[in-house]
Formats: C-alpha cells, structure tokens, sequence
C-alpha cells in the first residue's frame, strides 16, 4: 500500500488496479485470465488462419468473420500486457501516453466491433432477402470499402473524446479501478469541467452503442419479414439457423457493453468488485465466445480447422 500512496498524485503516471480484496490471490486469479487470453488469442487466429488458407471460404461472410477475428485480437492484445504483468508481477504503474495509447485501442477496437457486426447483419439480409443479386452487391470491392469506412469512423469516433479527456487536468488520485485504462474509469479522476466530455460522450453512445443495435434490429426485422413470406418451415428454419451465430455475437457484445456503462452511470456506489467483474466480462466475453461460436455452429469453419489440423498431422 505505501507504494500506492507515494505514486497517486505522480503526474506522470496512473496506477492499476487488480481485483479489489483479493490483491494476495493475483497469482491464482491469473490463472483463469491467462486461459482466456490464450483461448481468444488461439481461436481468432485459426479463424483467421482457416479462411485465409481455405480458397472456398473467400466469401463475403468470410471475410467480414475475419474481420470480427482481427478485432476480436486486437481487443485482447490491447490489453493482455497491462493485465497479466499485474497478476504475475503486481506492476501496478503505467505510464501517461501508455494509459491513453491503451485507452484509444481498447475503445477503437470494441466500437469497431459493434461496426463489424453491423457490417455483418447487412451482408445476412443480402444474402436473405436479396439472395439473387448477393454476388453483384457485396464484391470485394464493396467489402474492401466497407473495411475502411468502419476504421476511419471508429477512430474519428476516439480520437476526439481522447483529445477531450487529455486536455484536462488530473489532480485526484491517479488510482483507476482497473487493470487496464477505460474511458469512463479515467474521466471520473478529472478535476475540472467536463461538461464538453460528457455531452460528446453520450452522443457516441447514440452513435454506437443506440445506433448499430436498433439498425441490427432492424435488418432481421426485414429478415424475419421475409423469412415468414418463406413457404416451407425447413426453409424458414434454415434461414434462422444462418443468422442465430451473428444474433450471439451480437448478444455477446452489446449486453456487457450497456451492462458496463449503466454500472459506471448508475452504480457508482455499488462494490469495486462489481465495477471489476463487469468490466472483465465487458473486455473478454466477445474474444473469447466469438470463435467458440462460430466454430462450434458453422459447418465451414468446422471443416477448415479439420483440415488445418490433418495438413499439420501429413506434414
């Protein structure tokens, strides 16, 4: 604790912190975060290495799932190195350009997910409602495009609301509640207006986490529209079952998302030890689950890392 205490007020530096209570257990709480961490950094790198290798799989709905794995690794490299060098060796201190380099990352790559599912629920209602013109709509061109525009606007998004954040002082204690640097987390140890922060805050919420959701509603609602105009239920049950992966995705993001940032909102009275679980869960549910799910419920990506796996057994 004394190191804690002569280094909050150090200007140049935030210190981290682990699960509150529980500091003497980091060690065995490393465990199950290092298993997580290698199961996302595993799994989205096969995704990746499948669709990649596999001539067949160079499809639209590919190529946006590889885009979902790349975010996906992105989100955990962010911030694998802060969080398991306080488990392993309780260094606690991280620098002030590091804290916001990891904060512009970590933000960028969780709203380019949201993007990246939004992208996805578009190609899911080409392919539904307008299957026969699905090869001339999403070319690679159009894919290609569309990867950009998700990236510049993702980092349009954070770059503002960093600048924001980097312009105030931080004259409170340096102590964030996290192993890791998240906005929300950072903005409460300012000491002066940040009335500007808020309101640019809450319209990113309406522009991210409101927005993609109710235009991701809306797309399976015209799904489920046409789905229903369908004339066979093996049909209409094949056409659900195409879409149920992406509806878990979505699932898996959003809800930690909301559950996260009503925490910080809402219950700032509440236990640290909440504001932790939900943060971690917010951080390493999409990683993890995402090519859990996509592996275990499409039949493609079953058969590339089958293959993957015999190549690797001949050779």
């Amino acid at each position: 604790m004394s190191e804690v205490s002569n280094t909050t007020q150090d200007p140049f530096h935030f210190i981290l912190t682990g699960i509150p209570g529980f500091e003497d257990s980091h060690i065995w709480i490393s465990i199950p975060f290092f298993c997580l961490y290698t199961i996302s950094i595993v799994g989205n790198t096969t995704i990746l290495t499948v669709i990649h290798t596999q001539p067949g799989l160079h499809q639209p709905m590919y190529l946006f799932l590889s885009m979902l794995a790349l975010t996906d690794l992105g989100l955990t490299l962010a911030t694998l190195p802060t969080v398991m060098q306080l488990f392993w060796f309780n260094i606690r201190k991280i620098g002030f350009e590091a804290c916001f380099a990891q904060f512009f990352f970590l933000h960028g790559f969780s709203f380019m997910e949201s993007s990246v599912l939004l992208a996805m629920s578009f190609d899911r209602y080409v392919a539904i409602c307008r299957p026969l013109h699905y090869a001339a709509i999403l070319t690679n061109e159009v894919i290609g495009r569309i990867g950009l525009a998700i990236v510049c606007r993702c980092v349009l998004a954070v770059l503002p609301s960093l600048f924001l954040l980097k312009r105030l002082p931080f004259c409170h204690s340096h102590l964030l509640s996290h192993s890791y640097c998240l906005h929300q987390d950072m903005i409460r140890l300012v000491c002066a207006d940040i009335r500007i922060n808020s309101w640019y805050g809450f319209a990113l919420v309406l522009l991210i986490i409101v927005l993609d959701p109710l235009l991701i509603v809306l797309s399976y609602m015209l799904i489920l529209k046409n789905i229903l105009s369908t004339s066979t239920w093996t049909e209409r049950f094949r056409a659900l079952n195409n879409c149920l992966t992406h509806i878990l995705a979505v699932l898996i993001l959003y809800v930690p998302m909301v559950g996260v940032s009503m925490t910080h909102r809402f219950a700032k009275h509440a236990s640290p030890l909440v504001h932790v679980i939900m943060a971690n869960v917010y951080l390493l549910a999409p990683p993890v689950m995402n090519p859990i799910i996509y592996s275990a419920k499409t039949k493609q990506i079953r058969q590339g890392i089958a293959r993957l796996l015999f190549q690797g057994k001949v050779h």
